[in-house]
């Protein structure tokens, strides 16, 4: 077996705990798709080209209040915008995925993969085309297959909402943020994360907090000095 062979099969072994951590995510978006008035091949789309759930929750929303079809666009992409943030971050550590491909692996870069591929950078491993596809594969296909699931079972549930499953969003980017606790300056930039898009939320609303707040991080991680990372400790028991 190849060293790419063994890559890939280590990135769909990291992508289990994702996919059963997003399967009540998917089911929920299609069942709240159809509610809001798309049909199942129309939320099926949007899972496949979009792919990216909280900007789907979103998109969605919006899609039943009849805003102008502008403003759906730059909804989605304000949420979204964290997304350039981890391109950023990870394109210089994916020096072994040249050109093309490179953007390829982009398409399908999700919150959790970020965090893998931080927490396995971290550790010395290559961010390797074929470990990236290997994890980000099972995710897409059955985050696809929930939305379609979702869509045509969902009206089976009179108010998918009261379930609480949307809650389970927050507690897992709670879980990922939690992963990175042994970074320089961690505990200051969450904060000034948290403050700032609780503000925001006030003052702006949705969706714009969740940028607002990335920036105010950004802005306090930027001005503060840079400690050196510590040799040993939380990094090392990272999930990657």
């Amino acid at each position: 077996m190849s060293l790419s062979d063994n890559e890939f099969r280590r990135g769909v072994r990291d992508s289990l705990p994702i996919v059963a951590a997003a399967a009540p995510f998917g089911l929920l978006f299609g069942a709240l798709a159809v509610d809001n008035g798309l049909g199942v091949g129309e939320a099926v789309l949007m899972s496949a080209t979009v792919f990216a759930g909280a900007s789907q929750m979103v998109g969605i929303e919006l899609f039943g209040s009849e805003v102008a079809p502008w403003l759906i666009v730059f909804s989605v992409f304000a949420v979204n915008f964290r997304h350039v943030l981890y391109s950023a971050a990870l394109g210089r550590k994916m020096g072994l995925i040249p050109g093309w491909r490179k953007a390829l692996a982009f398409f399908f870069l999700t919150d959790p993969q970020f965090a893998a591929a931080e927490a396995r950078s971290e550790k010395g491993f290559p961010l390797t085309m074929a470990w990236f596809m290997g994890m980000a594969l099972p995710v897409y296909v059955v985050w696809v297959l929930e939305a379609w699931l979702g869509a045509l079972f969902g009206s089976m549930i009179a108010n998918p909402e009261i379930y609480g499953l949307d809650f389970l969003l927050a507690i897992y980017f709670l879980g990922l943020v939690l992963g990175f606790r042994g970074r320089a300056n961690w505990l200051p930039v969450v904060l000034a994360a948290s403050v700032g898009s609780i503000v925001a939320y006030v003052l702006v609303g949705s969706p714009w907090h969740v940028s607002l707040g990335a920036l105010a991080g950004i802005a306090v991680a930027v001005a503060m000095p840079v400690r050196p990372e510590p040799a040993t400790g939380e990094a090392e028991n990272m999930p990657v």
